[in-house]
C-alpha cells in the first residue's frame, strides 16, 4: 500500500500527525483509521464476491486485476496465441544498432563481407566515393552575398 514511502517521509507524518491530533489523542485516531480501513476492505471483497457469484461459472478465472490496462496488455502479449513470442525473440535489437552503425560508418556488415562485390544488396552507400578524393561539392560560402 505504501511501497514509495522512504524512512523520512513517515518520519515526517509520524511528527506532523503527533502535531496535529496530539499524543494523547492520536492512538485513538490511529484504531479509528485502521478500523475504517478494514471495512472498506471487507466492503472491497464482498463485493467482488457477488460480482463473482453474479457472472456465473463461466468467468469463475476472472481476475478483477485484470481489469487494469497494464495487467491486461502484459497477459496478452504473453498469449501465445498471436505469436508475438516469437517475433520478440527473433528482433535482436544489439544486432540492428551494429548494422546501423556499420552502415554510418561506412563499414560493410560481419554478414556480408563475403559478399563484398560491386553491389551491396539493395542497399544505399552513403559514404563519400572513392574518386572524390576530398573534393566538396558544395559552393563556397559567401558572407556578402547573403
Amino acid at each position: 500500500m505504501f511501497n514509495d514511502i522512504g524512512p523520512l517521509e513517515l518520519m515526517t507524518l509520524v511528527v506532523l500527525a503527533v502535531l496535529v491530533f496530539g499524543p494523547d489523542k492520536l492512538p485513538k485516531v490511529i484504531q479509528d483509521v485502521m478500523r475504517t480501513v478494514r471495512k472498506v476492505r471487507e466492503f472491497s471483497e464482498s463485493a467482488k464476491q457477488d460480482i463473482r457469484s453474479e457472472l456465473g461459472p463461466e468467468f469463475k478465472d476472472f481476475e478483477f486485476e485484470d481489469l487494469n490496462p497494464k495487467t491486461f496488455i502484459r497477459k496478452q502479449m504473453d498469449n501465445d496465441e498471436l505469436g508475438l513470442k516469437e517475433i520478440r525473440n527473433g528482433f535482436d535489437i544489439k544486432k540492428e544498432m551494429a548494422e546501423v552503425t556499420d552502415a554510418v560508418h561506412g563499414r560493410e556488415p560481419e554478414s556480408s563481407s563475403s559478399s563484398s562485390g560491386s553491389s551491396s544488396g539493395g542497399r544505399i552507400d552513403m559514404t563519400k566515393k572513392p574518386g572524390d578524393d576530398g573534393k566538396d561539392d558544395r559552393p563556397v560560402f559567401d558572407a556578402d552575398a547573403t
